[in-house]
């Protein structure tokens, strides 16, 4: 045996013993709080470990993505929380033969904190004085015989590879390709099942745009770069290209995607899904469907074309890493195929497959087409808001007279009430995401999810965040409100009147065709700023339509990094307007819209230059005594008026059609027109006492 093989063996033991013996490694830390949320995931770590001595490995880097790099994955690909017991979406976990970190972003934070176990170390990215993983691995591997850091390129976008490879070397390190994953390798036990569900065509009435047209779309863009060939990794641009949705991707986020990948040529189309022949033939599960795969795709039993048709049709083979790479490797050898196209997204393993004279990586012409909704995709997104308002609108009076009555009403039973209430309008197709549904201290955890272990009693007492989504036909929703039952504190009531104050600027803003979003992220940021306040998360994510809740490449956000796949804001992209302030240890208060981008007509106009500005399409109102209208100006309370009105005419219309009083007497109460004096804001009954006093000083 080498001598490295035995001083790690030797120090893995050390610290197997020592871990075991810190009562933090069994859910409670040094200073003996006991705290039920975290996960003890030492033997796994141990398990690794043993792996990574076979594989000659110093450190272990587990990503949170899967192969197509989803943001959320599905249970069976969640290695990072299998290591780590953390289950947000963001973080990266490193190993190594004494240490395990693990490195997240802010609004992350709390919630790492009561799901690690004690002998994990938290890395707060981006705070003061915290490393970057390569230096913190520069830092523990410096005396240490192995300078090799393992990896598996499956679950690794090219860029992020790339740079951790340049960044290694710096600190005199090697990134090496662990195929298959070590943590594959140890997750042998109660392994979830790799997600196979029904595939179902989805209607044209709802997609605005046919499949076929959609791939011409593509080809045309494809000829305008000079690419032979385009790569499509990611599930919802999968989804979204050929019309078809299902139920793979179940968990924290409903996305209605299957596992595929995609090959678009200039004369063909091949796409690759699982367990392909029976799917192909399956009966729809989707009542709105009416069509198997295999006639909607215009394909044969077996996934051949039918190439006596004279329609489009498309090549389906058997989903398999090991045979879409062999399949790549093939293209890639063709001497008449010149530039293969692939995404910032698409992941190591695929990446190194293409040669890199052949290799034009850009955001790829699906992911572009998909943002930008058409005219059908707008309205049903506008249509499914109103809807989904309503159910939010019976909810929240439903909630609010059960809690002031005395009932009880807890953060999971609340969320419960209203997936219920949801799945009762039409067109739902469940939530689009399991409700962040905080009361408390809870809600000052930005992503917090309730279980059974921290499921918290909501009272008067205690603010209460709900931040919730129905997947509908029609189109996705995201909406955030924060409740109080009691009056606030004058530091409460300035915190959400300066959230709301942050929403309403965003809502209001009208920029040059051509910005990012990070670029105008700070005017939601500014009433914040004013008093030395703000959020550490960004202020909007992009919204798909019956796709993902969080759907890129586009987003609103100065809190993280500009990225090379940042596209500018453009008509017809829709995001999330989503200020918020959290007080750890105490409350949160977040604000959420949808909004639209759309153009904008001016007082003035220039030559070439192309004004665009937004439109809220989430209509549910604010709460009244939450709102401090005195620091409000005069035109941010002309678009709350608006608003208000907007929403009692559209949901309370709806409302009173599905006979829902009590929901429409709780909306009609928070939009009542607010007047303005001056510049100043008064109530009618304020004006009212203003002008009697007036008048009887003229009397006198």
């Amino acid at each position: 045996m080498d001598n490295w093989n035995i001083i790690f063996i030797v120090l893995t033991c050390v610290s197997f013993v020592y871990s075991a013996l810190q009562p933090g490694n069994w859910g409670s830390c040094e200073n003996g709080e006991s705290i039920p949320t975290r996960t003890n995931t030492s033997l796994r770590v141990e398990a690794l470990r043993a792996e990574m001595v076979k594989e000659k490995l110093g450190a272990y880097i587990v990503p949170s993505e899967d192969f197509h790099m989803s943001e959320f994955v599905s249970s069976y690909d969640e290695r990072r929380f299998y290591i780590s017991g953390f289950d947000g979406s963001m973080g990266t976990a490193v190993i190594t033969a004494t240490h395990a970190a693990l490195w997240t972003r802010g609004k992350y934070f709390l919630q790492a904190e009561t799901q690690l176990g004690c002998d994990w170390i938290l890395m707060r990215e981006r705070e003061p004085g915290v490393p970057t993983i390569e230096e913190w691995l520069g830092e523990q591997l410096e005396n240490q015989a192995v300078k090799k850091v393992g990896a598996c390129p499956y679950f690794f976008g090219n860029d992020a590879w790339l740079d951790y490879e340049k960044s290694l070397e710096q600190h005199g390190l090697r990134l090496g390709q662990t195929v298959p994953d070590l943590i594959d390798k140890i997750w042998t036990d109660d392994r979830p099942a790799f997600p196979d569900t029904v595939i179902n065509s989805y209607p044209l009435k709802y997609a605005g745009k046919s499949w076929q047209d959609k791939v011409q779309e593509v080809q045309e863009e494809m000829k305008k770069k000079n690419a032979d060939v385009l790569i499509v990794t990611m599930l919802d641009e999968t989804a979204w290209l050929f019309n078809m949705r299902a139920t793979d991707i179940r968990g924290f986020v409903n996305d209605p995607f299957f596992y595929s990948l995609a090959i678009v040529r200039p004369s063909s189309v091949s796409l690759y899904i699982k367990n392909k022949e029976m799917k192909l033939t399956a009966n729809p599960t989707d009542q709105e469907s009416d069509q198997t795969i295999k006639d909607h795709l215009n394909t044969r039993a077996d996934g051949s074309c039918r190439k006596n048709s004279n329609k489009m049709c498309v090549e389906v083979k058997e989903y398999n890493y090991v045979s879409f790479i062999m399949d790549l490797d093939a293209l890639a050898g063709n001497a008449t195929i010149k530039r293969i196209w692939l995404s910032y997204f698409c992941n190591y393993a695929v990446y190194t497959m293409i040669p890199q004279d052949k290799i034009y990586v850009d955001n790829t012409p699906v992911a572009m087409l998909k943002t930008q909704k058409n005219d059908v995709e707008v309205q049903g997104m506008t249509n499914s808001h109103i809807r989904d308002a309503a159910a939010l609108a019976i909810f929240a009076s439903k909630l609010e007279k059960g809690v002031k009555s005395g009932e009880t009403w807890t953060e999971v039973s609340a969320s419960n009430e209203l997936t219920r209430l949801r799945s009762l309008q039409d067109l739902n197709r469940g939530d689009s995401f399991a409700s962040i549904s905080s009361s408390g201290s809870n809600a000052a955890i930005i992503h917090y999810f309730p279980t059974n272990t921290t499921d918290r009693r909501i009272t008067a007492n205690d603010i209460y965040l709900i931040d919730s989504g129905g997947q509908y036909l029609d189109g996705t929703t995201d909406v955030t409100r924060t409740f109080l039952w009691r009056d606030p504190t004058a530091f409460e009531k300035e915190c959400y009147t300066r959230v709301l104050m942050g929403q309403i600027n965003l809502a209001m803003a009208v920029w040059t065709k051509g910005l990012f979003g990070r670029e105008i992220d700070a005017w939601a940021r500014q009433p914040l700023f004013d008093v030395g306040l703000t959020f550490k998360h960004g202020t909007g994510h992009g919204i798909g339509h019956y796709l993902s809740v969080h759907e890129g490449p586009g987003r609103i956000s100065n809190y993280h990094a500009k990225f090379d796949w940042d596209v500018p804001l453009a008509e017809h992209m829709f995001y999330s307007d989503e200020p918020g302030y959290y007080e750890d240890g105490k409350f949160g208060i977040r604000l959420e819209n949808i909004v639209y981008v759309k153009k904008v007509e001016t007082k003035y106009s220039m030559k070439g230059v192309t004004m665009l500005g937004m439109e809220t399409v989430t209509l549910f109102p604010y709460e009244t005594h939450l709102i401090d209208y005195s620091k409000m100006s005069g035109k941010q309370i002309s678009w709350l008026n608006a608003y208000n009105a907007k929403t009692l005419e559209k949901v309370g219309k709806l409302l009173k059609d599905q006979d829902a009083m009590e929901a429409y007497e709780w909306v009609e109460k928070r939009t009542k027109k607010i007047e303005t004096t001056s510049g100043s804001t008064t109530t009618i009954a304020s004006n009212f006492i203003i002008y009697s006093l007036l008048l009887l000083y003229l009397i006198w």
